[in-house]
């Protein structure tokens, strides 16, 4: 599907695009819709089109060698995977697997469009790397987490992050040990204490966050 310029304005960097511009990038894109667990890209494959998310949320992690998935970053809503720019700016294939968390709604930009766009305008080239930079800021938190955080601080975290109106995190105790780079065994010690302390209560596939106030003094101890 084709899509109309409206989408173009969901993207602060890319609202001063030149109406030649703007017109250029509309033709040359498509409208995709991915329902919820479908692969996005994997490792080994050819970065071939640029993924602006429109709605819903792709969740980027790799896998060691040992077979341990290792959350890396989501993409939300009026986002670009930084993964998939620097394959497209380096010419490098996918080392990690990107995967539809929920029905995802996205604009393709093809590696034409986007090589073209890079060169001819400003605007869409500082777009593309103001993302790609606060990327890899983020990435680089991460790494400072993993290294320097206690798992319980970081724990506490991801539940208030993941948590739905309900105060729900539907995840599993080795999903969240994914999110977290760690073992199952790990989340479910650090859980049972956050229950003993009355934060959290747990029932399959779900941890409801019963105390919310003890988690948020727990993570801004840490800051």
């Amino acid at each position: 599907m084709t899509p109309d310029a409206d989408w173009i304005d969901r993207f602060i960097g890319l609202k001063k695009l030149p109406a030649e511009i703007r017109a250029d990038l509309v033709a040359g894109s498509q409208v995709v819709s991915l329902p919820t667990g479908t692969p996005v890209f994997a490792p080994g494959q050819s970065a071939d089109n640029l993924l602006l998310l429109l709605d819903g949320t792709v969740r980027v992690q790799q896998k060691s060698e040992t077979g341990r998935e290792i959350f890396l970053y989501r993409v939300h809503a009026g986002e670009s995977c930084v993964l998939t720019t620097a394959c497209m700016l380096a010419f490098e294939e996918y080392s990690a697997d990107g995967l539809a968390e929920t029905d995802v709604t996205a604009v393709a930009i093809p590696r034409t469009t986007f090589d073209a766009l890079v060169a001819r305008s400003p605007v869409f080239r500082q777009f593309v790397f103001t993302s790609y930079s606060r990327r890899i800021i983020d990435l680089f938190t991460l790494i400072d987490d993993i290294v320097f955080q206690k798992m319980d601080v970081r724990l506490a975290s991801r539940l208030l992050e993941l948590a739905d109106d309900a105060q729900v995190v539907h995840a599993t105790h080795a999903t969240l040990g994914t999110e977290l780079g760690t073992a199952r065994e790990v989340i479910s010690r650090t859980l049972a204490e956050f229950q003993r302390r009355g934060w959290v209560e747990q029932s399959r596939g779900e941890v409801r966050l019963i105390g919310r106030p003890g988690l948020e003094r727990l993570v801004r101890s840490a800051g």
